[in-house]
């Protein structure tokens, strides 16, 4: 879980766009943020698994 004050510092409008980093919109975490879905790896399992992402399955072969 990422401190509160990081979260609040990302949502403000930015000086400059090289500061800009993108967040997990769940937890607030800022390493391997998936683009696609706005959540981060850990987010984006949880919510493969619940069956709440659509077009996501678990791969097996």
């Amino acid at each position: 879980m990422a401190k509160k004050s990081k979260i609040v510092k990302a949502m403000k409008p930015q000086k400059y766009a090289v500061r800009q980093h993108n967040r997990c919109k769940l937890c607030g975490r800022p390493r391997a943020y998936i683009r696609k879905f706005g959540v981060c790896r850990i987010c984006f399992r949880q919510l493969a698994l619940q069956g709440l992402l659509p077009g996501v399955k678990k791969a097996s072969w």
